[in-house]
């Protein structure tokens, strides 16, 4: 079994900068594969970006490229999601998901809101 618990969340103006954090807890959170995923009101989840368990393979979706990075410390079992040039469509509750595959996620956290005023 794995705990990810998300942190960081908050309200801040467009072109600000956020860093989400996800505390991950349990006998395989080191082994997994570390993702962050998005859910703005009325919309479908959407894949943001994964991180491998090594930190070594990253993934982004198109429309955070050049503006999120996922990082992971494993020493402290926490993955970064940070943040910047934000825009009001980044408003949503950000998820951390945890699984051994880019199509697999077993484990998922509580979410964290993030707010982006224009």
């Amino acid at each position: 079994q794995v705990q990810l618990v998300e942190s960081g969340g908050g309200l801040v103006q467009a072109g600000g900068s956020l860093r989400l954090s996800c505390a991950a807890s349990g006998r395989t959170s080191r082994t997994y594969g570390m993702a962050w995923f998005r859910q703005a009101p009325g919309k479908e989840r959407e894949f943001v970006g994964r991180i491998s368990s090594g930190g070594d393979t990253l993934y982004y979706a198109d429309f955070v490229k050049g503006r999120f990075t996922i990082s992971r410390d494993n020493a402290k079992n926490t993955v970064y999601l940070q943040m910047s040039s934000l825009k009001p469509e980044d408003t949503a509750v950000y998820y951390c998901a945890s699984g051994p595959s880019t199509t697999q996620y077993h484990y998922w956290g509580q979410g964290t809101q993030v707010t982006v005023s224009s």
